[in-house]
């Protein structure tokens, strides 16, 4: 089977793949088909938050399996209620909406924004800011969030009802809500696909401030900073600020499609029934697996996260050919001088495997990562970025 070929004859054109077949992994080790072992940095894109083939992630989902694999949600499951349950209990939210992937989370959230804003101040108000160079979402409702063009251009017209803002500036969110009816602000604490960049602190309390005042609902987007990737159990929790809604899904899966919308009080009982659903929301299988990640992200491993990321930083911060190093935990980007792809392949070449966001590597390691896995791919990625 020459998977390559096969691949471009029959698979949609989606993705540039890198050259590389992956066959088995272990922790933050995978094997290529090629033989060779690589360091993982990229963990699925902040999906495997306990690397592969994790026993302990295995065994509560093969426990489920052999209990029963699928029902609809016209019937109750333990694992889906017993998760929704601890969610709420680490987040202070109140009620979960369960769905299948990032930008399915942030679909329900854009709903209960706009029927909570219709409700309270007309249906005439139902737009949302996002920010620029934020990233929510590939249907069309999430892709109109994305305050990115890249993303517009070739599938317009798209959902209408979202205006963009400066990532920074309150002066122009205050614009924007002064010029627009607004139901909602959404926002990445550290804006992922836009380059790896973090949000002041100064700036969030700001939206939270202007966000009460003018009863405008306060949504984060935690589909890649949640579940422990930026150093605590969701991003926002680094910023003295608590959203109304919260969304996330990647690393909270630990490998199996998973999308989370977290209601808080206002919208705790926005929806009835009807008024959204999921055919494979809530799935016992994917839920108890999901339940077993969120139980072992403890304070514990979110020290050691904030320690890996500042053994990161520590490293390349001024190393040869870096010219900058941002994000938050193990989620980190690097602008370098060399452009980003030239020091991807030569990290593959070396045995690490690392992503691209915009004109930056990524890093995206699993959180339990060896410390000396760590230091071995960064003494790579160092000579990768060399002149």
């Amino acid at each position: 089977m020459d998977i390559f070929c096969d691949d471009k004859t029959y698979i949609a054109n989606t993705y540039a793949r890198f050259p590389l077949e992956i066959v088995s992994g272990k922790g933050a080790e995978l094997v290529g088909a090629d033989g060779r072992t690589y360091i993982d940095l990229a963990s699925g894109i902040a999906v495997n938050t306990f690397g592969m083939a994790d026993d302990e992630w295995i065994s509560a989902v093969t426990k489920q399996l052999n209990l029963f694999q699928h029902t609809s949600n016209l019937y109750y499951t333990k694992p889906c209620v017993m998760l929704a349950k601890e969610l709420c209990k680490r987040t202070g939210m109140k009620k979960v909406f369960f769905a299948n992937s990032g930008a399915e989370a942030n679909e329900c959230a854009i709903k209960a924004a706009r029927k909570y804003a219709a409700l309270k101040k007309g249906k005439d108000t139902y737009t949302i800011i996002t920010l620029k160079n934020s990233f929510h979402g590939r249907t069309i409702t999430t892709l109109a969030a994305t305050g990115q063009d890249v993303f517009h251009e070739q599938f317009l017209p798209l959902t209408e009802g979202f205006v963009y803002a400066n990532a920074n500036d309150i002066d122009d969110v205050k614009a924007k809500i002064a010029e627009n009816k607004i139901a909602a602000i959404m926002f990445e604490v550290v804006q992922g696909e836009g380059g790896v960049n973090p949000l002041t602190k100064d700036f969030v309390e700001a939206l939270s401030e202007i966000a009460k005042k003018e009863d405008i609902l306060l949504i984060a987007d935690e589909v890649q900073t949640g579940n422990g990737r930026t150093g605590k159990l969701y991003g926002y929790m680094n910023y003295p600020v608590t959203p109304d809604i919260v969304t996330t899904a990647k690393g909270l899966g630990g490998g199996l499609p998973i999308g989370v919308a977290m209601l808080g009080d206002k919208v705790k009982d926005i929806y009835g029934a009807g008024d959204h659903g999921s055919t494979f929301g809530g799935n016992p299988v994917v839920c108890a697996g999901a339940l077993n990640i969120l139980s072992r992200i403890t304070d514990e491993l979110l020290d050691e996260v904030q320690a890996k990321s500042k053994l990161i930083f520590d490293t390349l911060e001024g190393a040869e050919g870096v010219l900058s190093v941002t994000g938050l935990g193990l989620m980190i980007g690097i602008e370098t001088k060399k452009p980003a792809l030239d020091v991807i392949s030569s990290c593959m070449e070396n045995g690490v495997l690392v992503i691209k966001a915009k004109n930056k590597v990524r890093l995206l390691p699993p959180l339990n990562i060896e410390f000396e896995q760590l230091k071995a791919a960064l003494e790579v990625i160092k000579k990768a970025c060399k002149n």
